[in-house]
């Protein structure tokens, strides 16, 4: 029997999410692979879901999403980055920053235009494009003085008279940088120049360490108009199960999102809309506090892969640490991460898998640390093994 699955997404199998929890319960391993928190998000917040429930907040929601999370999202924008939308038109509700995502670029995407995107990137970039009929074209992220960055030269040159988005995650999943003003001034110049649509990825907005600054995209002169602003509760939160994310965009390109979204999954829930409009209001106070005690569980970890061989790079924002095995000895990370949780018993993700050109990231390796301390501090002992 051929194969019934669409030519375009056979190269999208089983996500290496999937593989390695899997992997991770059959071999009782820790898992750092999946992105998660194992706590859950502010008290308050979720008994307004429950509270919601109770009230009959149960069926339908209207399509761009209860109109207290969109007022919610239009006073968060201008309290924290000075942007101004509309919450009728220019905010629309999402089933997580995913849906956003795949939605924006189905919307935005013509089959066969391109679209470009750092790599490593997030594994739902490269097929949602595919699923478009468009194409990627990837502008690597290369270690430079202790963090990642792209050159200018390369990014300008992948741009082509088919380019018609760029995709730009910022903070930055798996690597952990933070663009700059400067980094992002380039972006922004290419965008006008070249008439791009630029999709900004920005679920880790509130997640930043060591004082780093999270800067909008939209925010520099000339991109508000033609950006697609993605956000998500699930991280700011720390309840990625909520699935709740929206987008911020001029008028036509709201209704172009929401003409592909209302196809995927016509509205998002509503109990969860109702608490997240809660807690954009009340609760960043806790998420502050959440900030903090990730900046510790990081330099947690890093200090304990350290320990174990790994080099490690220091990431200003995310849930993720990103490493360098050849100091251990090895040089596939597909080949170490299938093989750690026999050697250390932990499960962690490897880098690979989220390039377009694999062998520029083989030997590098993603772990989470969005864990409690004590699941943090086992997974460092016996990481300790790979030492001796």
């Amino acid at each position: 029997m051929t194969d019934p699955l669409v030519s375009r997404m056979r190269a999208f199998g089983t996500t290496i999410f999937a593989e390695m929890s899997a992997l991770a319960v059959r071999t009782g391993s820790i898992n750092l692979g999946q992105g998660f928190p194992d706590t859950d998000g502010p008290a308050a917040m979720l008994d307004h879901a429950s509270e919601a429930i109770a009230a009959g907040a149960n069926q339908y929601p209207p399509g761009p999403g209860v109109l207290d999370l969109r007022q919610a999202v239009v006073e968060h924008r201008s309290a924290h980055y000075g942007l101004r939308y509309d919450a009728d038109g220019e905010v629309l509700v999402t089933v997580g920053a995913t849906e956003a995502i795949a939605a924006a670029v189905l919307a935005l995407c013509e089959p066969g235009e391109e679209v470009v995107a750092f790599e490593p990137y997030y594994d739902s970039y490269a097929a949602s494009i595919a699923l478009a009929g468009a194409r990627l074209t990837a502008v690597t992220l290369r270690p430079a003085q202790g963090r990642f960055t792209f050159d200018p030269d390369e990014l300008r040159a992948a741009i082509t008279p088919r380019t018609r988005a760029i995709l730009v995650n910022s903070p930055h999943n798996p690597t952990g940088t933070v663009f700059t003003r400067e980094e992002l001034a380039v972006i922004a110049e290419l965008c006008l120049e070249r008439d791009l649509v630029a999709i900004t990825d920005e679920v880790y907005e509130h997640l930043t360490f060591d004082g780093v600054e999270h800067i909008p995209l939209a925010t520099f002169p000339g991109m508000r108009e033609r950006t697609v602003m993605i956000s998500s509760a699930g991280k700011t939160f720390s309840v990625t199960g909520w699935k709740t994310g929206w987008v911020c965009a001029p008028r036509e390109y709201v209704a172009a999102v929401q003409t592909v979204k209302q196809f995927l999954t016509f509205t998002a829930s509503a109990p969860w809309q109702v608490a997240v409009a809660y807690g954009l209001r009340h609760e960043l106070e806790w998420v502050a506090a959440l900030r903090a005690s990730l900046e510790d569980k990081r330099d947690r970890l890093m200090d304990g892969l350290r320990a174990a061989g790994f080099s490690v790079y220091r990431p200003q924002g995310t849930y993720f640490v990103q490493t360098d095995i050849r100091p251990l000895g090895f040089a596939d990370g597909l080949e170490l991460t299938r093989r750690l949780p026999e050697l250390a018993g932990v499960v962690a993700i490897p880098t690979q898998v989220f390039y377009d050109h694999p062998e520029r990231g083989a030997h590098f390796v993603r772990f989470a640390f969005c864990k409690r301390d004590e699941v943090i501090d086992e997974a460092v002992a016996r990481l300790k093994r790979l030492s001796r």
